[in-house]
């Protein structure tokens, strides 16, 4: 399991400095169904822009 998960969005909750989330858990999703080819078929569920 990855120790560090990275995110360049700084407008999200879960953004902390030096791009890392802290965010409990992270949810990722496909738009082409349970398998997705590229990078462009996903989405971060997590992001949270804590308004």
């Amino acid at each position: 399991m990855a120790v560090d998960v990275l995110c360049e969005v700084s407008n999200c909750k879960f953004w902390e400095r030096g791009n890392k989330c802290a965010a409990d858990e992270i949810y990722v999703v496909s738009h082409k169904g349970k398998k997705a080819e590229t990078q462009e078929e996903t989405d971060c569920k997590t992001f949270d822009p804590g308004i």
